[in-house]
């Protein structure tokens, strides 16, 4: 067998990892395609993507490819002249044919979840979201659809009863960096069985989803029930979060980004967003059953604070106000 060339594809902090334990472990990365720099910020100063960040530090020997359009012939081109005989997908863009099937070995990506459950763009998200205890992740051979091909390898774990999905994404991003270590050993050697999705769960009607989150997706619904609206916040934490309007009589109505909560049952008569607080060291919100005690959050144009700091220079204490 001639000696394995591997490309690697990514782009976020989650891809930094897996690629970095794959350079450690002496695996033989012959290339490596990321976004395009963009400029950002107030300035628009041309940022790079994480893994671009991270090879230009650390191994700037790699060739890396930055093509706008997947498709585009002379991309194309320079990825064939890499002669990947594996090709390794963690946290890019959906890939056409034309560039999946060029290595011998195929291409395979790791996918944030325990598919097939929480196939999408934010499994993460909304893992928690939903309530589960249970997530992880998983290596599969790219197909035609979104994370729909056969799988190789997948690790479970445990979700904390309080973590959010920025804890979860650390962790997970670990965990994915080792099963991509194992996938590309069991790959090269010739030890993995690749199974199809449909073995696993042969009833799609039960698969639970995992679509881009939008901004109005993150607007907290205080009607809901208590532990709803807690996982909301927590599996929108710290990125996107979830949000709502502070509403005052006679006053402007403020966004606030809410961070992290504690739910407490209870029994009231207030309408859901009823807010109460001493105006110095606490402040909860009514809920369909109970009371949420908010801990951290943002208000519109200033930075995140915890509560007793939030309430020290926001004055509540006198007027009724609610969150909508």
């Amino acid at each position: 067998m001639p000696e394995p060339r591997i490309v690697y594809m990514g782009t976020p902090e989650f891809a930094v990892t897996p690629l970095d334990q794959l350079l450690r472990a002496g695996y033989p990365v012959v290339g490596v395609i990321t976004a395009p720099d963009r400029p950002a910020g107030r300035g628009k100063k041309i940022r790079h993507s994480a893994v671009k960040d991270y090879l230009l530090k650390n191994h700037p020997g790699i060739p890396v490819l930055q093509p706008e359009k997947l498709r585009d012939p002379d991309f194309l081109a320079a990825l064939r002249a890499l002669q990947p005989t594996l090709q390794v997908v963690v946290a890019f863009r959906m890939l056409p044919e034309a560039v999946w099937k060029i290595p011998t070995l195929g291409t395979f990506n790791l996918h944030a979840s325990l598919l097939p459950q929480y196939r999408g763009a934010a499994p993460i998200n909304h893992v928690l979201i939903n309530g589960e205890t249970e997530s992880g992740v998983t290596t599969f051979l790219i197909d035609e659809k979104i994370d729909t091909g056969q799988i190789l390898l997948q690790t479970k774990t445990a979700i904390g009863p309080n973590e959010n999905a920025g804890q979860l994404h650390d962790r997970l991003m670990m965990l994915g960096a080792e099963l991509v270590l194992k996938t590309v050993d069991g790959l090269l050697k010739g030890e993995l069985e690749a199974q199809d999705q449909a073995d696993w769960i042969p009833d799609e009607s039960v698969l639970k989803k995992a679509p881009k989150i939008h901004k109005d997706d993150c607007r907290i619904t205080w009607d809901q029930k208590g532990e709803q609206v807690r996982n909301l916040i927590r599996g929108l934490s710290p990125y996107p979060v979830a949000w709502t309007m502070l509403e005052r009589p006679g006053q402007k109505a403020v966004m606030c980004k809410i961070f992290d909560g504690e739910f407490e049952p209870a029994s009231h008569q207030d309408k859901p967003g009823t807010i109460y607080t001493d105006g110095k060291k606490y402040l909860e919100v009514a809920v369909r059953d109970g009371l949420l005690h908010i801990h951290s959050l943002q208000q519109e144009g200033k930075r995140r604070m915890e509560i007793r700091d939030f309430l020290a220079g926001f004055k509540l204490r006198s007027e009724p106000a609610r969150f909508s």
